[in-house]
């Protein structure tokens, strides 16, 4: 019996240190793309401190490696990506290293972009345009494309196109697929590029004022692609989470994004 008792409280005592690191969380590692994410990060650091937290805020250029350094521990979480490219993620991992969306902080749309040509009425047959490569982007830069009636997709393809799904190319354009942290620097070379929200806020180039065509903010893709601050599923809960929620999703970071001459149609918040 004594043996049993020594043991419950050996028990005890070892827990007690892991309750308290797990309660007392006092510093978060969150990895973040350049602009908008890691400047909207920048702006919540003080927030935070008044509530007891330190942000460690790691910059990223790419959209490869937060996802699985926060599924490995070396983040706690991360603010670069929407759902559909989480989903992505997700598919190609085993159910125990999942993450999740936590918080919807913003909505960055895509637009098209002049290079050599500067204006749709302008286009030429066979102009090239360089959209990104990776599948979730991919599929919103060719329903951008629809929109902009240069290209018809096959019926249904949704979300899940590709290049492979158009049906019609009237003007048989050229449409070249490359990393998206490139599509910028094609511009000089290539007639349009459909880029990305943050990396054209990063290039210097504003959907309001540089763009020829912006994706529909009613559209499909308008409607889906958020940002959020992604976690592991253990983390959902933690008051860390809470407390990044409260300050991210406030009405000062709401104006904060509004008020920031850069972001002028490139950066909407979702809350």
């Amino acid at each position: 019996m004594k043996k049993l008792v020594a043991l419950v409280l050996a028990l005890l005592i070892l827990s007690v240190p892991l309750i308290t690191l797990a309660e007392g969380k006092t510093k978060i590692v969150i990895g973040g793309s350049p602009t908008p994410h890691v400047e909207i990060l920048e702006f919540i650091k003080p927030m935070l401190a008044e509530k007891g937290y330190e942000l460690d805020i790691q910059v990223f250029t790419d959209y490869v490696t937060m996802n699985p350094a926060t599924t490995a521990g070396d983040l706690d979480a991360n603010y670069f990506q929407h759902v559909p490219f989480l989903s992505q993620y997700n598919a190609t991992q085993p159910d125990d290293q999942q993450l999740v969306a936590a918080i919807g902080v913003h909505y960055e749309p895509f637009a098209l972009y002049a290079g050599k040509t500067k204006s749709l009425d302008e286009l030429a047959d066979g102009a090239t345009i360089t959209i990104t490569n990776d599948p979730a982007n991919e599929a919103r830069a060719m329903m951008l494309l629809e929109s902009a009636g240069l290209v018809t997709l096959r019926e249904g393809a949704g979300l899940s196109a590709t290049i492979l799904d158009i049906v019609d190319n009237p003007k048989g354009l050229n449409i070249t697929e490359i990393d998206a942290p490139q599509l910028p620097r094609t511009l000089a070379d290539v007639d349009f590029a459909v880029i990305n929200g943050n990396y054209a806020l990063d290039a210097g180039l504003s959907p309001a004022k540089d763009a020829v065509f912006v994706e529909p903010a009613d559209s499909e893709a308008g409607l889906t692609y958020t940002n959020y601050v992604v976690v592991c599923p253990e983390d959902q809960d933690a008051d860390w989470v809470a407390a990044i929620r409260e300050v991210i999703t406030s009405d000062a970071v709401r104006e904060f994004i509004l008020g920031k001459e850069e972001y002028k149609g490139g950066v909407i918040p979702s809350f």
